[in-house]
């Protein structure tokens, strides 16, 4: 058991969405190379990429419950 909770932080890590992202991707390639007999390898890396940026962009996004908290120092304890 201590395996596969390992093979699943391993794999999926903090982040769910990019690794079923690139899980898709795998997917989707494959279905191409089987249905059209085409060399599809090239797709993966590009692919890899747009869900790396996509997962930065989430991440770097600013988050509603953050931005309700005033800039600056804090106001000192009463």
């Amino acid at each position: 058991m201590a395996f596969v909770r390992f093979l699943w932080d391993f794999v999926v890590g903090d982040d769910w969405v990019s690794a079923a992202g690139v899980v898709l991707l795998l997917a989707a390639v494959a279905l191409a190379v089987h249905a059209g007999s085409v060399n599809a390898w090239w797709l993966l890396p590009p692919g890899v990429i747009v869900v790396l940026a996509l997962t930065l962009r989430r991440a770097t996004r600013p988050h509603p419950a953050r931005t309700s908290r005033p800039r600056g120092r804090l106001a000192p304890p009463p």
